[in-house]
């Protein structure tokens, strides 16, 4: 925990008070800035957790939820979570797997991914991981990449630079990367070409293995809410008027979770369906429940999924 320490110490006169944990008290580090952050606090903003995030601090409780929020570098994240500076942090998978160190990963969170990937100056024949035997890759992540090639049998030199990894092979420091990709526009830009998928990363809720059972509970609540909130992405709550008689046919077009629910309606011969269906499937179970016959089909938000 040097880096953190080193790092934070001098702008905190009361840090060490502030790293006083109370003992009911879950901590929960987030990242501090960049692409994880903001959808970080919107989970748990969804999940029903008030956050005072005005003038951002290093450590911030909640108001209706015993957890506090310790705002970090994402890669200190897996080292603090892991020595019980932190009970829980988000952090992506990638930042785990680099920087290896004794965590739980304990739930996948459905948003931050990304790829891990090699890539080469475009113009070059890929011939495979054999390839990069005796070449330069430049990245951020070594530690992944060692044990990527350590698999593949290829010896290489791994140049570990921070920021800008993408411009290494334009100004001769490298004869390829190893770099984080979303869209894949960087790499273009840079006249590069990804050639090797070698992680899926996504972010995570990490763990300390030490947690105690009374913490552990709550993490459990956390979890439940979390996953709540996941499954309501991207779902659509679909009521529909249905003639008796095609109520089968019906429930093969709109299965739902686990049975539909099936209401009859004061309009003899008629009964109302109540499902749970993909967003993306909206329009299109919609003409078809029509074609049998459906009338009033109410499609409606889901804010919740508790299950």
């Amino acid at each position: 925990m040097a880096s953190f320490f080193c790092r934070h110490c001098h702008r905190h006169k009361n840090f060490f008070n502030y790293l006083h944990k109370k003992k009911d008290t879950l901590r929960i580090a987030l990242q501090s800035k960049g692409r994880l952050n903001e959808k970080s606090l919107e989970l748990l903003c969804e999940a029903g957790i008030g956050i005072d995030d005005t003038g951002r601090k290093l450590l911030s409780r909640a108001s209706n939820f015993p957890i506090e929020i310790l705002y970090l570098r994402d890669d200190d994240i897996p080292q603090t979570v892991s020595c019980g500076i932190a009970d829980i942090g988000i952090v992506g998978l990638n930042e785990v797997m680099e920087r290896d160190f004794d965590v739980d990963v304990l739930q996948h969170l459905e948003f931050g991914k990304c790829r891990l990937s090699l890539a080469i100056p475009k113009y070059m024949e890929y011939t495979g991981p054999e390839f990069f035997e005796g070449r330069k890759i430049a990245t951020s992540y070594p530690g992944i990449l060692k044990k990527w090639f350590a698999e593949k049998n290829v010896n290489c030199e791994i140049r570990e630079i921070a920021g800008s990894v993408e411009i290494s092979p334009s100004i001769g420091l490298a004869d390829g990367i190893f770099d984080i990709v979303s869209s894949g526009g960087t790499l273009v830009q840079n006249g590069l070409a990804e050639v090797e998928k070698v992680l899926e990363s996504d972010a995570v809720l990490i763990g300390c293995p030490d947690m105690d059972e009374e913490k552990r509970q709550t993490v459990r609540v956390l979890m439940s809410r979390f996953t709540s909130v996941l499954r309501s992405r991207g779902k659509k709550y679909m009521l529909v008027n249905v003639p008796n008689d095609k109520i089968e046919e019906a429930l093969k077009i709109i299965p739902s979770m686990k049975s539909p629910t099936l209401l009859p309606l004061a309009d003899k011969g008629w009964s109302a369906i109540h499902a749970v269906i993909d967003e993306s499937e909206v329009w299109d179970k919609a003409d078809r429940l029509k074609a049998i016959g459906a009338e009033d089909i109410l499609i409606l938000s889901m804010e919740k999924l508790i299950i």
